[in-house]
């Protein structure tokens, strides 16, 4: 398959909304965990299928971070963005805010790293194109990227 044609980091980029309803709170009233996966998963997918312009699955999730809770009524936003691209898999960094749109205020309340491998339509891996970085925050979010995905190789055993 020839390789596939560089593209810059902005045009995998991501912003979801979603509010916080009764339906998706756990017993305390917060935005449940499993909840705020799925929709970061989702995300990721599709910055992933954005940038590579293919089906993309889940590979792996790591460094999720719960930094503060969701509470009911907030606004989610979820940005997601693909950091770099290896053969045919990818790096997505995203991050999670929760609005307060009665106060006007926003704080940062998770991130994680997924790893999306792009396929075929028979399952196959696919290559993907590489990442360009438009700025100096693309350059460090590149270049960490490379040492998170040599620390989950370590990992793997």
């Amino acid at each position: 398959m020839p390789e596939r044609e560089a593209r810059p980091m902005s045009y995998s980029r991501v912003e979801m909304t979603q509010i916080v309803t009764p339906v998706d709170t756990n017993y305390l009233g917060n935005l449940a965990g499993g909840r705020l996966m799925h929709w970061m998963d989702l995300a990721a997918a599709i910055a992933a299928g954005r940038h590579s312009q293919a089906i993309c699955v889940t590979a792996s999730v790591d460094t999720m971070e719960f930094r503060q809770g969701i509470e009911l009524g907030e606004v989610v936003i979820i940005k997601a963005n693909v950091n770099r691209a290896f053969h045919t898999s990818m790096e997505v960094g995203v991050k999670v805010y929760a609005e307060n749109i009665i106060k006007g205020h926003i704080r940062e309340c998770t991130k994680a790293y997924f790893t999306f491998v792009a396929i075929d339509k028979d399952g196959k891996p696919i290559p993907v194109p590489e990442v360009i970085p438009e700025d100096e925050t693309d350059r460090r979010r590149y270049e960490k990227a490379a040492l998170r995905r040599q620390i989950r190789l370590l990992n793997r055993g």
